[in-house]
């Protein structure tokens, strides 16, 4: 089962209970970036079905050809998903196999979602720095896409950097959560 069936009202609001005080204001901060990025990924989901939408019909009804528009919708889809992978992952929502969960003590399940998370923050952190790069370069470079709209490349990248870096920072704080989590007593158990 998904976390996201199991969020508590702190998580909810992006701010797991075992967050340590200093990091708190990150916390907040993310949240609402967080929430401000779900927004501009749904007006981004709109656009690309207006511009996916006025593309059949001008090819289909009008006989008009288009050039401009897949691209268009494909920089609105990558923008949307990848800016609003924090958001998901600050709700525990994104998908993951569980098998192990129910079979292991409650102990080492613990050690093995932070070992997860410490993975996942690993892999995003590089995936983010390398999406910088991408940026960069095409940035410098002035790269453009080979069709004749050609639109400047180093939209699509930042948008996937800008996601990445925030999924890697929602991921570091829940790290830390999770870390200062598993050296605090379980309920119920002596201190």
């Amino acid at each position: 089962m998904s976390h996201g069936f199991e969020m508590q009202p702190a998580v909810v609001a992006g701010i797991d209970p075992d967050t340590p005080a200093l990091l708190r204001p990150v916390a907040r901060a993310l949240n609402f970036v967080n929430h401000a990025m779900v927004v501009l990924g749904m007006l981004a989901l709109l656009v690309a079905s207006c511009v996916l939408t006025y593309s059949v019909v001008s090819r289909y009804v009008m006989k008009a050809s288009t050039d401009w528009q897949d691209e268009a919708a494909v920089f609105c889809l990558v923008g949307a998903t990848f800016l609003c992978g924090a958001f998901v992952q600050a709700l525990r929502g994104h998908v993951g196999i569980e098998a192990m969960a129910g079979l292991l003590p409650r102990s080492v399940n613990r050690l093995r979602v932070a070992l997860v998370d410490l993975m996942c923050t690993a892999f995003c952190a590089f995936f983010a720095w390398k999406s910088w790069t991408l940026f960069h370069e095409a940035w410098a470079e002035g790269q453009t896409t080979s069709s004749s709209w050609a639109p400047p490349l180093w939209i699509p990248y930042g948008l996937m950097a800008l996601g990445m870096t925030l999924l890697s920072l929602q991921l570091l704080v829940q790290l830390t959560a999770r870390i200062n989590g598993l050296f605090k007593p379980a309920q119920g158990a002596a201190a």
